[in-house]
This record gives structure tokens, sequence and C-alpha cells, in this order.
């Protein structure tokens, strides 16, 4: 169905895609390439936010060249109006003879319509290329629409026992600097960066992107159910950051106060035993435009997040060191038996400079 020739034009609109990495959230990264007679026309990918698509900036660049032209798309092309026209229209008004797009789009807004448009518009259509590197790139924009949650990253720093910090919590710095780094390139990439107070008390960490550049700050999320957030916290500097809390403190009005001061944001959600609803977090930031949800936090929260199947994907690095009778990743209770445990699924082992950077996935992910 596909020739060699479609898939290495839809690798080059893949790699397009990827350059929205970090900037085109909460909307997908797209890229798109315009090909005639064999020869690239036109390429583009999204940027951002209320900037042209991957379509229309790819047919802008083609001009009179898009006439009778093959566009590769990473992802279903839009048939609704938002922040900018439907590209759907566009393509149809150029006169483009093939579209081939490497995944429908799951917003329900589209989900196929877009394809029907374009075949109704005379257009030959074809999709499924490279389907599952397309749903990698945008695992995140798929979940939200898929699952109205965000696709939930847990990262740790371990040593090679398992253990993620010393009995009294301090954790910095177990890995090398080369881990460090490779870790804020992931933090760079989602949306939002979640931790837990406990973490905030023992490292007081300003859970921002610092050792890779990048155009923006994912929101801060801090998960805080008795609300004792200290308002001189750093992970409150420059605001963007929520705070989650379970319960309505006697304190909580003026401490709101203060943090609003700051340019953060306090909400309620109230869970079983005192707890933040960890489910209801995640689909108010679905509802926020999260698409992947970076956690960085300490082993009760880890475990909390665990139990409750929050989490879709882990990413530890692990250095060649052992720390003995130390904290582990995650604080929750042990399998009655071995067919009980928690099976993962490897994605990638890889070196990091002294380090190992171990990618595995739940199992009955998207």
């Amino acid at each position: 169905m596909f020739t060699p020739a479609d898939h290495d034009f839809m690798q080059r609109a893949l790699q397009l895609a990827e350059l929205g990495l970090t900037t085109a959230t909460p909307n997908p990264r797209v890229g798109c390439v315009l090909v005639r007679d064999s020869t690239i026309v036109g390429e583009g990918w999204h940027r951002r936010t209320g900037e042209p698509h991957a379509e229309t900036l790819a047919l802008a660049q083609a001009g009179e060249r898009a006439r009778g032209a093959t566009a590769y798309v990473t992802l279903e092309p839009c048939n609704h109006h938002g922040r900018t026209p439907p590209c759907v229209d566009a393509l149809i008004e150029a006169r483009v003879a093939r579209v081939i797009a490497a995944m429908e789009d799951p917003n329900p807004s589209v989900n196929g319509q877009g394809l029907e448009r374009l075949r109704a518009g005379g257009i030959d259509v074809r999709c499924g290329l490279l389907q599952q590197e397309a749903r990698e790139i945008n695992i995140g924009f798929v979940s939200r629409m898929a699952r109205n949650r965000p696709w939930v990253r847990l990262k740790a720093a371990a040593s090679l026992d398992g253990r993620t910090a010393l009995p009294d919590g301090r954790s910095q710095w177990i890995t090398g600097e080369a881990a460090r780094t490779d870790g804020h390139a992931w933090r760079a990439r989602a949306c939002a960066l979640l931790t837990g107070i406990g973490t905030v008390r023992d490292d007081n960490p300003q859970l921002t992107v610092r050792h890779v550049q990048t155009s923006r700050q994912p929101l801060r999320v801090l998960v805080d159910s008795r609300f004792e957030v200290n308002p001189a916290a750093r992970i409150l500097e420059g605001g963007s950051t929520l705070v989650a809390c379970a319960i309505d403190a006697p304190s909580r009005v003026a401490k709101t106060a203060a943090l609003e001061e700051l340019g953060c944001e306090v909400i309620s959600l109230p869970g079983p035993h005192g707890k933040v609803d960890l489910h209801g977090l995640l689909r108010e930031l679905a509802r926020r435009g999260v698409n992947e949800l970076h956690v960085e936090a300490g082993y009760r929260l880890n475990g909390s997040l665990l139990r409750e199947d929050c989490v879709d994907e882990l990413l530890v690095y692990m250095a060649p060191t052992l720390l003995g009778n130390a904290m582990g990743l995650a604080d929750f209770p042990a399998p009655e038996g071995l067919d009980r445990r928690l099976v993962l699924q490897w994605r990638s082992i890889d070196r990091i400079g002294d380090d190992l950077r171990l990618i595995a996935r739940l199992p009955d992910r998207i």
C-alpha cells in the first residue's frame, strides 16, 4: 500500500513534528511534507497554539507547486474552526492530489471527519503509515483525548539497589550531571511537572527546566494534602504553580491569598483518607490542556500514584552506586505472590554519562 518513498517522506514529516516537542502544547505535535514529482516542495510543523498549522505552512511554502502534490502529514488534518481555519479546506483549495496521514486525530471533533472531508473533495486519502511512531510523538495528546487524563511519566534517580534517597530524605545527587541534563530535557517536553510536599520539604526544588534551552516553563503542580507549603518555598517562585490540597485548613484563606499574590493557584480536591484525589487531579489537569505530566516526587507520593494506577511510564536513571538501607522508589504493599507483581514492559535502556536510563511502560496503556 505504501512505497519506500512514502516511508521516507513520512519519516521526514515525523522529524518536523518533533521540532514542536516542547512548544506545541496543548496542541498535538504535527509535521507536514508536500511532494510533487518525487521532490519536496513544501514543509511545515506546528510551533505553538494560535500559530499556523503544519499543513498551512507547507502549502504556503509550496505555492502553486502544491497542485497535484502529495501531502504527508503526521496527524489527520483538522476539519473544524479553532484559532486557525480548517486545514482540510486549505488542502482542498490548493488542489493537492493525495493526502497520506500517519494516524487519525483522536480529538472527538475530528476523529476521521477530516479524512472524509478530503475524500469528498476529490482527494485520494490514505491513513496508517508509521502510525505507531506518530502516536508516540503525541502520546500525551492521545491520552488526553482518549482517556481524559494526561500521559503520566514518573521520573526517578536510583542507585543500583533501587534506592532513591537517604533515610532522612536527601536525594541530591544520586546520578551524574549528564543524567540530570537529560532529565531536564524530559521536563521540557512535559506540559506540567508534579511533586509532593515531602520533596518540597526535603529538597526545596525549583522544579523548572534549567539545564536545556526552552522557550517556556511547564506548569508546576504541588500535591499538598494538608496545605503545609511554606510561601517561601522555591517551587512557588515566579508563580505558575498549582497547589492541590485536600482540606480547608484554618489558615487556608490567608495562605491562599499569600500564594495568589505570588501568581500561584490553590485548588481543593479532597479524596479518601484525607489525601488529594489523584484521579480528580489528573482530570483537572486534562481540562487545563495538560498532555504529558512529568512526576518527580518522593517514595510516598510515587507509591500512591502507582497504587491508584495513575502512572503510565517510568523514567529511571540508575547510578552505579549502592545506598543500602535507604528509601526505595515507591512505597506500596508487596504483592501476595510473584504472580501478582506489577510487570512492566521495557521501552529502552541507554547509557547516559556514567548512569543508565531505563524507560518502562505499565501494561495495557493506550
